[in-house]
């Protein structure tokens, strides 16, 4: 199978988002503001059919039913066997690979060059009034009979109004958008009993083959918590549809929420699936409907046979274009509701003919909000009005969450923790996903819980021994700079506060941290040290916890900033990178 890359440069072109020459800027100048202005939303959701049958893809929302800033990385580094492979390019180099035009719509939703002047032209992304009518857009122009709209998970957890409500917010959301089916992750950290009650309003199915039961005799019989598959008719066709939640899920996330339920990937077992729905259920077309992570699924592509697509999710790459793999097509889609993928599909003689792709940017000033989706989220919302509105202070410079080691959001996490807590170091977890405030203006309580809304929130302060904080340290950048993609869990480095060192990428696993300084000077490995941290366990391998001082995250970054007014953090890394350039591969910045 082939996606037709002309047609699909042609469309691009046709809509200003890739540019015929490079190296114009399409939208300079004034007259780049009135093609901006005749940008409109029958050019967003232009798209050469193929086919009967298509299906239209979202991952990891989490949570964001109103429009955002989201700004993606400017750093993405990784071992080197993977350095300017797709999930591991950004920026400049992301442009020049997928063929993008500086300064364009594509270059806005797609890397952080010249992020914030984009931004005024641009405006906000996503929200589900004006995802709603993208959707609605291809069922009409297709028939709703054969559109269906599959999600990767992430969905339920990342903002204050899912925090609140338990989830329930973010299924109504998925029930108006009309998901038909998911897979999950954050989704569990709400816990098995919510987690099925949540799946009980939900009118679409939540399947997952590599979730089982963990008692010592799962193993032989698949003692499956969910469905492992689901089959949808579309267009006279049959879609068998493998659910693949994250397999890191117990390890990345407290066990306490999925006690008794064992993640891991399974591919074994999803060779199985494939198998059967193939030769059993004789679907036309097999679908991985995955949230294991873009760099993951490309290895997944290596071991499985018969997979038509996998429709990735979990590390919030987007892919202008599909990858190959063994004839496994693979995409992602983005995160933060900024994207819709449609994948149109041919089928002939019981298989895949051809298919045709497009990433579809929500541009939500270009897109006409929906009625009811407004409705929506002023429902879900307007209790929580008062507080989330509250303006906390302002910011001078971007406040951004996404980049290897280091973010100005992160920081000023870490700088509100170390102040309320006057502890000599904390971490702050790599998390994906959050938001962005641009230079000069407010920040909300609702901005403070984008970063920090989940089930276990507490910041605790505690005792470790130098010798278990460097540990930590290099257990954290094997995962994050493993060469094997499927050791990766898929989140950037852990940040710190208090602390600085080097590191280089290509050592051994543990030899990885050099030069590290907590307080300014050398760390001591036999020194105790009163360590911060939230979002994790870390607090059950410390002594001397201070269970007076345990407060939510929000509140402690949200109180920071109201004693500070104006918020400065500068763009300066804590983070030296000792054998290669840090920054977007191939071309970068230094991150010191």
């Amino acid at each position: 199978m082939e996606i037709d890359r002309r047609d699909f440069l042609q469309i691009a072109a046709t809509l200003g988002l890739l540019g015929a020459t490079g190296g114009t800027n399409l939208f300079a100048g004034e007259a780049g503001k009135e093609r901006i202005k005749k940008l409109s939303f029958s050019d967003i959701v232009d798209f050469k059919a193929k086919g009967k049958a298509t299906i239209l893809h979202i991952c990891d929302l989490h949570a964001h039913l109103k429009p955002l800033y989201w700004r993606e990385p400017s750093t993405l580094i990784s071992a080197k066997n993977l350095v300017g492979t797709p999930g591991f390019i950004c920026g400049e180099s992301f442009q020049k690979y997928y063929g993008i035009q500086p300064g364009s719509l594509d270059a806005y939703f797609d890397t952080h060059n010249d992020f914030t002047e984009l931004a005024k032209k641009f405006g906000k992304m996503g929200g589900i009034a004006h995802m709603k009518p993208i959707i609605d857009h291809v069922k009409k122009e297709r028939g709703e009979e054969n559109v269906i709209l599959v999600d990767s998970g992430d969905t339920w957890q990342g903002t204050a109004v899912a925090l609140k409500t338990d989830g329930e917010a973010i299924v109504d959301a998925q029930n108006y958008l009309g998901v038909d089916v998911m897979v999950g992750h954050w989704e569990f950290t709400y816990g098995k009993e919510r987690v099925q009650e949540l799946i009980g309003m939900l009118k679409g199915d939540f399947i997952s083959q590599n979730v089982i039961d963990n008692d010592p005799f799962s193993d032989e019989f698949e003692e499956l918590i969910f469905p492992p598959y689901s089959i949808q008719e579309i267009g006279g066709a049959k879609i068998g549809i493998i659910g693949q939640s994250f397999p890191f899920t117990s390890t990345a996330n407290p066990k306490k929420f999925t006690e008794g339920w064992s993640f891991a990937l399974r591919h074994e077992t999803l060779q199985e699936y494939v198998n059967e729905l193939r030769n059993e259920k004789k679907v036309d077309a097999v679908v991985v409907l995955s949230h294991d992570g873009f760099s993951v699924d490309q290895e997944l592509a290596k071991k499985v046979t018969g997979v038509d697509f996998i429709l990735s999710g979990h590390t919030h790459d987007p892919s202008p274009e599909p990858i190959i793999v063994n004839d496994t097509v693979i995409i992602i889609s983005g995160s933060h509701g900024k994207y819709i993928s449609r994948l149109d599909l041919d089928i002939k003689d019981k298989k895949v003919a051809g298919y045709s792709y497009k990433l579809i940017p929500v541009a939500s000033n270009l897109i006409p909000a929906d009625k009811a989706g407004e409705e929506l989220i002023e429902k879900w919302y307007k209790p929580y009005n008062k507080e989330l509105n509250e303006v906390l202070g302002t910011t001078k410079g971007l406040l951004y969450k996404r980049d290897t080691f280091y973010s100005t959001f992160d920081s000023l996490i870490g700088m509100a923790i170390q102040d309320e807590m006057k502890c000599d170091i904390n971490f702050n977890p790599g998390y994906r996903w959050g938001t962005t405030v641009l230079p000069g203006d407010d920040i909300l309580k609702d901005n403070v819980y984008e970063m920090t809304a989940i089930t276990y929130p507490e910041v605790y302060t505690f005792d470790l021994k130098g010798k278990v904080i460097a540990k930590l340290m290099e257990d954290i950048a094997d995962n994050v700079f493993n060469a094997n993609p499927l050791l990766q869990q898929g989140g950037d480095m852990s940040r710190i506060t208090g602390a600085s060192y080097s590191i280089t990428i290509s050592a051994p696993s543990g030899k990885r941290i050099s030069d590290f300084m907590i307080g300014g000077k050398p760390i001591d490995m036999e020194k105790t040290y009163r360590v911060s941290s939230w979002g994790g366990n870390l607090q059950n391998v410390g002594e001397n916890l201070d269970k007076k001082a345990i407060r939510p995250v929000y509140e402690v970054v949200s109180d920071y900033i109201r004693r500070q007014k104006v918020i400065d953090i500068p763009m300066e890394s804590n983070v030296k990178i000792l054998d290669m350039d840090c920054g977007c591969p191939v071309e970068g910045a230094k991150c010191s």
